[in-house]
């Protein structure tokens, strides 16, 4: 997955947007204002920091050497994934993963607006 396939794939959920808030550098994909992706897209090799539930977390840690605990993120919830090092679908999943997350997180109305109750 090149950086131009991740920023797209972030931006097809319903409500996403991108956003620069720790600077021009690092994408910041949110839902309704809520982060579910942080990806620095020029950075070599390329890396996505994505929510994860805690128990899958460890789980997909121990599986994959490109999944570790989220760089500058609470490490109980966020990993960090290194794309390279995983299938495209796999990281594809991932995202999809961490966005629903969020969502779930949302208040009923805004998931049913979303289509994902």
């Amino acid at each position: 997955m090149t950086p131009q396939e991740l920023r797209a794939f972030c931006l097809e959920f319903n409500a996403s947007a991108e956003e620069f808030p720790f600077g021009p550098e690092t994408s910041v994909f949110k839902v309704l204002g809520k982060m579910f992706a942080l990806s620095a897209l020029d950075a070599r090799p390329l890396t996505v920091n994505l929510k994860c539930d805690p128990d899958d977390a460890v789980r997909l840690r121990e599986k994959y050497a490109a999944i570790v605990p989220g760089w500058h993120m609470n490490k109980r919830h966020w990993n960090t994934v290194t794309v390279s090092g995983l299938p495209g679908r796999t990281v594809r999943e991932l995202i999809e993963d961490s966005y629903d997350l969020v969502v779930a997180g949302l208040p009923k109305a805004e998931r049913l607006k979303l289509d994902r109750p």
